[in-house]
């Protein structure tokens, strides 16, 4: 991997967790020349768009093609203009929100990822089966996201941003974006990681059941917008396979993660851990928000839907994407800035989700706000900054490393 790309995305993480401070600094003393909704769409922006989309795009480049087609000039050329994409959110969304300078590189980014997933579609070569199928599960669902995007200004046109097709567009494009793009593209290389031979059969019912299930567990966030009951059933069924689909993952993996946990150092060993536990929580909140009542207070009691955004993005995603990270050397797991930065990072993301939770469950039995839950939640998050500080250093000055021979 080039390790310019590689400074990059974790420079982009960066400031979108500056930007997260910067939000829940707002809830313990006003900041008057900042607005909050702006910046927390350029915030949301960047972690996705900056950090995940692109750390992605730098992991299937190199694990997924040839040394030659990773020499191909587009490749570069397409990650800097995607970069500046990034940056021009970066700067134009905190200062107008959804704008036209702000919508103009939104439209750049997803023309970028239309050229990116042509590209791998036509130059990738896994090495077996369920990368190919997964790493092109993905690709679809990326494009399938973007349908969302396209129906934002017809709906706003037609009935505005508080109608429902308005916010069940928004909600398309981030099922589609995180259950759909990024989880697959992740288990993808998880896979690759694994370099272990998997049992066609078992992989192709995990396939199947974790596709139909992403797709029917879209019903849950219309059912927030539409009231109909069969929203509930569809998303009971979608859940119940994904249940089903990530025990035959469990299946899959099992007798492969002793051996591939032996070649590990011990803070790759937690942070893969740390990855997967995240994803079986997540298979575990799905399952309680069947419980009466609670699909609809998930989406209504703030502190949940955040914590669930944060498990996904940070517990999942970045979990892996650091896991990977850390196996191959782009993060050097011996240096002491490296340990400390992950250490750091995990434990902001523990102390924040706690308190995230802890204050939906407050509200949820009516107890208020829990004792100085925003400066609590304020000092934890000076972690996730601090630690990321951190393997930005680390990375540029990872001289020693060979990241690759395009570099």
């Amino acid at each position: 991997m080039k390790q310019h790309w590689l400074v990059t995305c974790f420079v982009n993480f960066f400031i979108a967790s500056v930007m997260g401070l910067l939000l829940r600094l707002m809830y313990v003393t006003p900041v008057e020349w900042i607005n909050f909704q702006f910046l927390l769409h350029g915030h949301s922006h960047v972690a996705m768009l900056g950090w995940v989309y692109l750390m992605l795009y730098s992991l299937i480049v190199h694990f997924f093609l040839t040394k030659e087609a990773q020499q191909k000039a587009v490749y570069n050329r397409l990650f800097w203009v995607t970069q500046f994409s990034v940056i021009g959110m970066m700067f134009r969304f905190p200062v107008e929100g959804y704008a036209l300078f702000s919508i103009a590189f939104s439209t750049l980014h997803i023309f970028c990822s239309y050229i990116f997933c042509r590209q791998i579609w036509k130059d990738a070569q896994p090495s077996s089966l369920s990368e190919k199928k997964l790493l092109r599960a993905a690709l679809v669902f990326m494009v399938v996201s973007t349908v969302g995007v396209w129906c934002l200004g017809p709906a706003v046109g037609l009935l505005g941003k508080a109608s429902a097709f308005y916010q069940i567009a928004i909600q398309f494009f981030l099922h589609f974006q995180f259950n759909g793009w990024f989880l697959f593209a992740v288990l993808a290389l998880f896979f690759n990681q694994l370099k272990a031979k998997i049992d066609e059969k078992q992989f192709q019912l995990f396939y199947i059941l974790l596709i139909v299930s992403t797709i029917l567990t879209l019903a849950l966030p219309v059912s927030w917008y539409l009231d109909n009951p069969v929203f509930y059933w569809i998303n009971a069924l979608g859940v119940t396979l994904q249940l089903g689909a990530f025990g035959v993952f469990i299946k899959i993996i099992k007798p492969k993660i002793p051996i591939f946990f032996s070649t590990l150092k011990r803070i790759e060993k937690i942070i893969y851990g740390f990855a997967l536990f995240s994803l079986g929580l997540k298979v575990g909140i799905q399952l309680i928000a069947l419980l009466p009542g609670l699909d609809q207070v998930s989406h209504q009691i703030r502190n949940f839907v955040i914590g669930y955004i944060h498990l996904t993005m940070l517990g999942i995603i970045s979990g892996f994407l650091f896991g990977i990270a850390l196996k191959n050397n782009f993060l050097n797991p011996k240096k002491v800035l490296t340990k400390w930065g992950i250490k750091l990072f995990l434990l902001g993301f523990v102390l924040t989700e706690s308190l995230l939770f802890l204050q939906g469950i407050y509200l949820y039995f009516g107890l208020g706000e829990f004792p100085f839950y925003h400066q609590n939640l304020l000092f934890a998050s000076i972690f996730l900054p601090l630690g990321l500080l951190q393997l930005v250093i680390s990375i540029y000055s990872n001289k020693h490393v060979k990241f690759a021979v395009n570099d």
